[in-house]
């Protein structure tokens, strides 16, 4: 049997649907309005900022969304460091030595070597360890961020309790 005697007489009945990410916004403001209120806070406009979140949300990186929104992509992950979103070059042993240079106990040059980071990125990393992000703008992002942060593979491991 071939594969065209196999595929005789099939039909395409439906359509495939385009599936994107769901999100739900039910803050009813648009987002531009609700960035409004941290407008002398951000590195940039509220308007930049909404495109930027937009951009990012639908699953662009940092820089392609900075881009988008007309802003450096530095600018852009400083953005979106204050409202709320977690943005950081480094690794986690890595911010412990800029934190060490933070507390004058490495020289930067030395943090710098052992973080092997650029200048923007180590930059990157000092403002995200020296500015917390805004209080309530995390609320103001409601729908616009809508991810999913639990594992989807937890289920999958073995717990402590389980080799027991």
């Amino acid at each position: 049997m071939t594969l065209s005697e196999i595929a005789e007489g099939l039909e395409v009945t439906a359509e495939q649907r385009e599936r994107g990410v769901a999100v739900a916004d039910e803050t009813g403001a648009p987002l531009v309005d609700r960035l409004r209120e941290y407008d002398d806070d951000l590195p940039c406009t509220a308007e930049a900022a909404a495109t930027l979140v937009s951009a990012y949300a639908g699953g662009r990186s940092v820089g392609a969304a900075a881009r988008e929104s007309g802003v450096a992509p530095v600018t852009g992950a400083k953005a979106l460091h204050l409202l709320g979103e977690t943005v950081h070059p480094l690794a986690p042993t890595a911010r412990e030595v800029v934190r060490d240079w933070l507390d004058a106990e490495l020289s930067r040059s030395e943090a710098r070597d052992l973080v092997d980071a650029d200048d923007a990125e180590f930059a990157l990393a000092v403002y995200v360890e020296t500015h917390d992000p805004l209080p309530g703008a995390r609320e103001a992002l409601a729908g616009a961020l809508a991810v999913d942060r639990t594992d989807p593979l937890a289920d999958a491991r073995s717990d402590v309790d389980d080799l027991l």
